[in-house]
């Protein structure tokens, strides 16, 4: 697969909100999606990168998706909020909501937002991390549009419906979950068929329901849970975690960002549980030290040079490609290329 040179994290960065501004999105917006596309890119999840820049164009140029709404909150109790998303970028709805779970966190232990209105955010443990750093536990769920049957079935009618936890790791990076409830995230797909590469037969089944390696027949057709009945069981629940509770649309009502047209009606729960309010926090990272410790002394398997605990290969990639620079397949850069140009803006790359 041919790739780039190595690309400067920060140019790509300011290329991302570069776009984003030029297709009228609020500088503050522009800045953090920019941000989250070139993190995953820089955890190695590049399914969740800059590949996807525009796909949002679309969505923001049809008016399904405002690039300049500011999430309010409009109810709650307590501990608890709930907030209107105002159909902009999901990215931007659930940064507002993690702060505001934190907010909340620190006056009353735990803190949570049930977000409805909002759109597709990227990487769940962008924003799960947010509490991680704030010396929190940090969960976050989403509903997405349609990808998998419900078991036994040849129709899609649940999203992969991701979530995360994060949580402080002692003297390490955070402790990082996220997790789409498919077998992979739809992205991957999307990836495999920009590389030109064939998928496992456990990623997806074409329209027919059977099996399939080809990744378009893939996204024309349906994506497999994972772990079988458990992966269709759990996003289910997400489902009602995310859109039922908040109000939000759920199942087929949902619309995806690989759609133009049409409010997207995605919602998210957003937790954070304030970890001094439990034990103290000094207490708490030791023992942290200890887990990973032991996880990582653990007696390994033939041809298998080390464990890893949640979250520390993305640690380990970020730091790599922050000093080595980040390596685009050459089509997605090409698309880049072209799109950027048409708006008068020019790629480092």
């Amino acid at each position: 697969m041919a790739e780039t040179a190595p690309i400067d994290h920060a140019a790509l960065r300011h290329f991302a909100a570069d776009c984003y501004r030029a297709m009228g999105v609020r500088d503050e917006a522009a800045d953090l999606i920019a941000d989250t596309l070139v993190q995953a890119d820089l955890w190695g999840h590049q399914s969740h990168g800059v590949m996807r820049i525009f796909w949002y164009a679309a969505r923001l140029k049809s008016g399904a998706m405002d690039g300049n709404a500011i999430p309010r909150i409009d109810g709650g109790l307590g501990a608890l909020a709930t907030m209107d998303g105002g159909g902009g970028p999901g990215q931007v709805v659930a940064k507002a909501a993690m702060e505001e779970a934190i907010t909340r966190a620190k006056q009353h232990g735990i803190g949570a937002v049930s977000v409805h209105n909002s759109g597709h955010f990227g990487t769940a443990m962008y924003f799960t991390r947010m509490a991680a750093q704030a010396g929190c536990v940090g969960f976050l769920s989403t509903n997405a549009s349609p990808a998998m049957a419900p078991w036994g079935g040849a129709e899609k009618r649940v999203g992969n419906n991701p979530w995360s936890w994060s949580a402080p790791a002692g003297s390490h990076p955070p402790m990082m979950l996220d997790v789409a409830n498919t077998a992979v995230a739809r992205g991957k797909l999307y990836l495999a068929r920009q590389r030109g590469e064939a998928i496992p037969e456990t990623w997806a089944m074409g329209a027919d329901g059977a099996a399939t390696t080809d990744p378009a027949a893939g996204i024309a057709g349906t994506i497999l849970p994972m772990a079988g009945h458990k992966g269709y069981a759990i996003s289910t629940l997400m489902d009602v975690l995310s859109g039922v509770l908040s109000g939000s649309g759920f199942g087929r009502a949902i619309i995806g960002p690989y759609v133009p047209e049409g409010v997207s009606g995605v919602g998210h729960l957003a937790i954070a549980i304030d970890i001094a309010a439990t034990r103290p926090l000094p207490e708490f990272q030791a023992d942290m030290d200890r887990m990973i410790a032991d996880l990582k002394s653990t007696p390994r398997r033939p041809g298998v040079d080390e464990i890893f605990y949640p979250g520390e290969i993305e640690a380990r990639s970020d730091a790599r490609l922050r000093d080595e620079g980040i390596r685009l397949p050459q089509d997605t850069a090409d698309e880049l290329r072209a799109d950027a140009r048409a708006m008068g803006i020019e790629a480092p790359f």
